[in-house]
């Protein structure tokens, strides 16, 4: 690839250099533009993107993660809570570093173009971009050091340095390095005789620079590396009668780090960190699974090698240093970000999860049974989903009923078959467990196991291959397509006829992240729902062509277009006087298609209300073009990660649940599915869901003209909803009341009739037979 690698320099160039500082200097440093030509410039750029109808995906990323770090200067909150929001803004970046940035330099370093939905072309657009990036750096290490440093004392810890601990204390550390942590570092030193290491992303490397002892020669100086094992504790923990005392892993290898260079003097020695492009796209293999398996595991690998992309470093960094490896990076001063609190953030993990804090954690709220079940746990799962569509609100709802219909079909004699998508399984996932105990049992289990899920291949190919062994047939994804939707179908014998269960969801099969993500789920033994899933999953593990679903959208074929139809319709409803209304509540808006006929629709008389956690490349509230449209962006204790398309329908509402975004990635690059709610009860509980949402002045954030946010606040005399508390104490009568319209009719009759209707009846045995 061209662009920046870690050979070393040309072989010509060993023979003449005597300093290696010296190759990399630069003596002719380009010539600074005039201030005013750099106003200019800076200015034509934020025209261009004021004046664009789109608002720039990566921009409105960037708010987002603005918002998660507000959670973390919210001085109501425990201070443990605020660490972890701070802990997660960091792991973000990292990752939208890794990606996003990753992307944009594939672009530039193959020489490609790319125009941003902000009306910029990729290199003004890295320049603006990475200009966002230092203020959210800024932004970052000012909460650390001004809001969160000075009540570490109050909370009884504190992170220190050398010179606060005592005699004993110090002989206790000193200890700790020469058994622990001294064997494990290697100095790998860069000369012209030996190549420039290959440094690991998202670890602490020291880059040392040293002389021969006694002399002051810089022509005699050389520069090392050491990388700070991950395997080591981040802070080395001493314990006194009243306080913790944390002292940095990196505080200590500096005081120590003379015992890896004896007979030299060490000139500088600076802790830095590094992120390295991990975007990644895989070629169509039209050969053998394994080839397939084969491709993911060496693009892991590549992904460890990929170019630099950011560099984290100490304020005070030797220049000699800094300039050796801009150089050797191909990188400047954009990509060299100074850190003055505690170089990476996602290290507070440690201090939060310290056994010492834990009665400091704020406690988490006991989940509650789903509206209209008396418990969670249920004797009998298969035979209330006969009675009954049950929607589960995670994580109010717990993920149990999810889970004991998994272990419940994997003992039950009648059980025939099981089919699975998968995206992203827990650790000690009870998911996979009761599918081996399924195939183990003699059942039929075939899961679709998504390989591709980003940063989870090596685990999903480990997890997908333990189940293939076990007898399972494993699909791994479906080409250059990620398989992204959530569903799950078993098929059970019951006599003379064959019933089919099913849920269908907007979130993984992963009960860590139901306890922390916000999703519904459907669990349903409605024929048209069963026959529909059974139909999908015959399209992604054989060779079938399905006719019109029922009661689901998919993608890639049909889900854009099928989306764009109901939004016309509602426009088509308003231009003729009809009553109408869109509200949509999703993680993301960007496709650029949908954002179009929202405009359209919202100058018809439209009126629509979004709900859209990260980023929204939609701009509201522009005269002659979104005045009818409002944006909002909740934020809080759980990520909203739940997805509801609901069209008026002129008093017919129409809801939609399921696993999609309104982005290009969704409608295109992935197996997707939203789900109809056809039962009047479990349609009215999605309902309620929106108008809680859009009722929240307590995590609620409201999007401007320009691309801003505005945090709500409880007016007074306004009573404070905040929705992840309050979904914990809904009660049912209270849902059936609300409405997103003024126009919209809520039918009591058809919601006391939905009670007493039987969702299915079965189909044959033969039937199934066929459908297995």
């Amino acid at each position: 690839m061209p662009g920046p690698t870690d050979s070393i320099y040309s072989n010509e160039k060993k023979g003449r250099l005597t300093n290696i500082f010296s190759f990399f200097k630069n003596p002719k440093e380009p010539v600074p533009m005039e201030d005013s030509k750099l106003i200019s410039s800076a200015e034509k750029a934020n025209t261009l993107v004021q004046q664009s109808d789109f608002i720039s995906r990566d921009l409105s990323w960037l708010k987002f993660n603005d918002r998660v770090l507000d959670q973390a200067m919210d001085e109501e909150r425990n201070l443990f809570d605020r660490l972890k929001f701070l802990a997660i803004t960091a792991s973000n970046l990292d990752e939208f570093f890794t990606i996003r940035i990753g992307s944009l330099y594939n672009y530039l370093d193959f020489g490609k173009e790319r125009l941003d939905y902000s009306g910029l072309r990729e290199i003004p657009f890295r320049k603006l971009l990475m200009k966002e990036l230092h203020d959210s750096v800024r932004k970052q290490n000012e909460c650390y050091t001004n809001h969160l440093l000075p009540l570490f004392a109050r909370h009884g810890f504190r992170i220190i340095k050398l010179d606060e601990i005592n005699e004993k204390e110090k002989e206790d550390v000193a200890e700790y390095f020469e058994r622990t942590v001294y064997p494990m570092l290697t100095p790998m030193l860069f000369d012209y005789t030996h190549a420039f290491p290959v440094l690991l992303a998202k670890v602490l490397i020291l880059g040392v620079i040293t002389q021969v002892k006694g002399t002051t020669s810089e022509e005699d100086r050389k520069l090392s590396f050491v990388q700070l094992p991950l395997n080591l504790p981040r802070f080395y923990a001493i314990e006194r009668e009243e306080e913790l005392l944390l002292l940095p892993i990196e505080v200590i290898v500096r005081e120590y780090i003379h015992k890896l260079y004896r007979n030299v003097d060490i000139v500088s020695t600076n802790l830095f960190r590094i992120i390295r492009n991990g975007d990644f796209s895989l070629e169509e293999s039209d050969d053998v699974e394994s080839d397939f398996i084969d491709e993911i595991k060496q693009k892991i690998k590549s992904r460890r090698l990929g170019r630099v992309v950011q560099v984290s470093i100490e304020p005070d960094a030797n220049p000699d240093l800094l300039n050796l490896i801009k150089k050797r990076w191909e990188i400047d001063d954009y990509n060299v970000f100074l850190i003055d609190g505690i170089i990476d953030y996602t290290s507070l993990w440690s201090i939060i999860k310290h056994p010492e804090f834990k009665d400091q954690i704020p406690p988490v709220h006991a989940s509650v049974p789903p509206l209209g079940l008396e418990r969670e746990r249920i004797p009998d799962i298969f035979e209330v989903m006969k009675e009954r569509d049950i929607l589960l609100h995670h994580p109010y709802n717990n993920f149990e009923p999810v889970l004991q219909l998994l272990e419940q079909a994997a003992e039950d004699p009648k059980v025939l078959s099981i089919k699975l998508t998968i995206y992203r399984l827990a650790k000690n996932s009870r998911v996979t467990e009761a599918l081996l105990h399924a195939a183990e049992n003699g059942k039929h289990v075939a899961v679709l196991f998504e390989v591709k899920a980003r940063f989870d291949e090596e685990n999903n190919i480990k997890e997908a291959q333990r189940l293939q062994k076990a007898g399972c047939f494993v699909i791994y994804g479906i080409g250059l397509l990620k398989t992204h939707t959530k569903l799950l179908l078993i098929v059970r014998n019951e006599g003379n006829r064959v019933l089919r269960y099913a849920h269908l969801s907007s979130g993984n099969y992963n009960e860590d992240t139901s306890r922390l993500y916000t999703d519904t789920g459907l669990l349903t033994s409605n024929e048209e729902y069963t026959h529909d899933i059974s139909e999908f999953f015959n399209v992604i593990t054989g060779h079938s062509i399905p006719s019109e679903y029922q009661n689901l959208i998919t993608a890639p074929r049909y889900m854009r277009a099928k989306l764009i139809e109901l939004i016309q319709q509602e426009a088509t409803n308003a231009q003729a006087g009809l009553p109408s209304g869109i509200c949509i509540k999703i993680n993301s808006l960007e496709d650029k298609d949908i954002i179009l006929e929202l405009y359209q629709a919202s100058q018809a008389g439209v009126p629509i209300q979004l709900i859209v956690r990260g980023m929204c490349c939609l701009r509201p509230g522009r005269k002659g073009l979104s005045e009818n449209i409002t944006v909002r962006s909740l934020v809080g204790d759980f990520l909203e990660h739940s997805r509801l398309f609901y069209f008026h329908q002129k008093g017919e509402p129409l809801v939609y649940g399921g696993s999609a975004d309104a982005m290009v990635r969704s409608f295109d690059k992935r197996i997707e599915s939203l789900f109809k709610l056809v039962d009047p009860r479990v349609r009215q509980q999605a309902i309620h869901i929106l108008y809680f949402s859009l009722q929240d002045n307590v995590n609620a954030y409201e999007m401007q003209e320009d691309g801003t946010y505005v945090k709500c606040e409880v007016e007074e005399g306004e009573e404070a909803l905040n929705i992840h508390k309050a979904f914990y104490d809904v009660k049912l009568e209270d849902v059936m009341k609300v409405k997103l319209f003024v126009d919209e009719p809520v039918k009591t009759e058809e919601l006391a009739e939905a009670d007493e209707t039987p969702v299915s009846e079965g189909i044959t045995v033969v039937e199934a037979e066929k459908n297995n």
